[in-house]
């Protein structure tokens, strides 16, 4: 029996002695190897130092943050509707995507939630949340229900400025998303699902990640769990301070995998401060498609290491056409930045002033040199085919532009449109913004002429090939 006792007590001591920890506490209760069995022997030396994990506690940030957190409902022809209708045609579809399908007929409701960063009512939140909105209405924590104006929105780094009329309201504290490290505890607050104010917690896993689709924003990579929703809402850091805006989550099934996204804040104040000022925001662009410099690329070009960004391509009669750029320049810096990945540029450019002087540092031929060029400006690609006459509003219900060379790459199908909005027969139909138009009744699109003439000729029903995440499929539209 003692034998027995002295063994389960060896095993214990033995348990903490492996992971590397003397003494612990865990909901204000102090563990020590003694509490693992009675009949551990008592050391005959004290330990010098003594470990102690605490878990942190996110209840005072809550208490001090969560009053200026708000939910965000938003309505409109061309929003998309929040449930999924099981007798809908593409409902296998929608589900295998993760994406609520419209619901005939009722009227198109979203969701979100947003925080007030001024006390006179100024709201920040996701471009997605209230793009195409009718109505947008804020609820606070208190219960009370504002009418939203929106003052702006910028679909490029997915940012949004609400206003209601209101005054000494509770705000948020804003911090500095560049002293953060991967590895901090950080923790959301939002409206998953409609969950009004909850909280959910975890560690920043990387920074400035470049999503596909959004290479203009240097995403803080987190593990907190976000859902539908959430979009909108705050992510903060242990000071109780707002360092980012959830706006994405990668999943293979619509709900939280483990992969969430945050915008910067930094970049959203730099897109609010221009909506505020011009109602719009320009974007800086030098007109070149860049590429990782790998290992080997960076041998075969006679780099050191394998850092800046790989020109591909430039376009022509483009800023860096103009100065000079070629194919095969890799960019070491931009003024006095240097460029570790090639992810690094696209933001660093989209944040300039069109019209502003930078000096590139390249690697040509295996010397540095030096160019100037000034920026220019990301143009408003969109064309409006449900804006382009009575006939097209009518008939489909889409605004289509052609791919910008950097989303070409990521596509399957470069030479489709891309759906930047929806309303009408194409949103009953199920096609949602960022859907790429492949084909209408068999025959390929480029150009939204194209489309045009082809509906001129179409009868009740055309079937669209679209493409989506990289899958297509052929969508029935019913145009009446």
């Amino acid at each position: 029996m003692q034998g027995t006792t002295f063994k389960r007590s060896a095993i214990a001591l033995a348990l903490f002695t492996a992971l590397g920890v003397g003494y612990a506490t865990l909901g204000g209760h102090t563990i020590s190897p003694a509490d693992a069995g009675a009949a551990v022997a008592t050391p005959t030396t004290t330990p010098t130092t003594r470990a102690t994990i605490t878990l942190p506690d996110f209840s005072s940030i809550v208490e001090s943050s969560g009053p200026a957190i708000v939910n965000i409902s938003a309505s409109g022809a061309s929003k998309t509707a929040s449930a999924i209708d099981p007798n809908h045609p593409l409902y296998d579809f929608f589900r295998r995507f993760g994406t609520p399908s419209p619901n005939e007929g009722a009227p198109a409701r979203g969701m979100g939630s947003g925080f007030i960063v001024s006390e006179d009512g100024l709201i920040l939140t996701n471009a997605h949340v209230v793009d195409g909105a009718d109505e947008v209405i804020v609820k606070l924590i208190d219960k009370r229900e504002f009418k939203a104006k929106v003052v702006g929105l910028d679909k490029l780094t997915d940012v949004a400025v609400l206003r209601i009329n209101a005054s000494k309201l509770p705000v948020v504290r804003l911090g500095d998303p560049s002293r953060t490290r991967v590895g901090e505890w950080v923790l959301a607050i939002g409206s998953p699902f409609g969950f009004e104010n909850s909280v959910t917690s975890g560690i920043v896993s990387a920074k400035s990640r470049s999503l596909a689709r959004d290479s203009y924003v240097p995403f803080i990579q987190t593990d907190v769990a976000v859902n539908p929703g959430n979009s909108g809402g705050p992510l903060l850091n242990l000071d109780g301070e707002v360092i980012g805006i959830n706006s994405q989550i990668y999943s293979r099934s619509g709900g939280y995998q483990g992969v969430s996204f945050a915008i910067p804040i930094n970049v959203a104040l730099h897109v609010q401060e221009q909506l505020l000022q011009h109602g719009k925001v320009r974007h800086g662009r030098l007109g070149v498609t860049i590429q990782e410099v790998s290992q080997s690329l960076a041998e075969s070009f006679g780099l050191k290491r394998s850092s800046g960004a790989l020109i591909s391509t430039v376009e022509k009669g483009s800023p860096a056409a103009a100065a000079g750029l070629e194919p095969g320049d890799i960019i070491l810096k931009l003024n006095d930045s240097a460029i570790e990945r090639s992810s690094d540029l696209p933001p660093m450019v989209s944040a300039l002033k069109p019209g502003t002087q930078v000096k590139l540092q390249i690697w040509r031929k295996g010397a540095n040199q030096e160019l100037t060029l000034a920026v220019g400006e990301i143009p408003d690609t969109k064309v409006a085919v449900d804006r382009g006459g009575e006939t097209d509003k009518s008939r489909l219900g889409l605004a289509l532009r052609p791919l910008l060379p950097n989303e070409r790459r990521d596509v399957d199908t470069p030479d489709g449109l891309v759906v930047e909005e929806v309303s009408g027969p194409a949103a009953r139909a199920g096609i949602q913004p960022g859907d790429i138009i492949v084909s209408l009744n068999g025959q390929p699109v480029r150009e939204v002429s194209q489309v045009r003439a082809l509906l001129d000729k179409a009868g009740k029903k055309v079937a669209l090939l679209i493409e989506r995440d990289k899958r297509k499929l052929f969508v029935p539209v019913e145009i009446g």
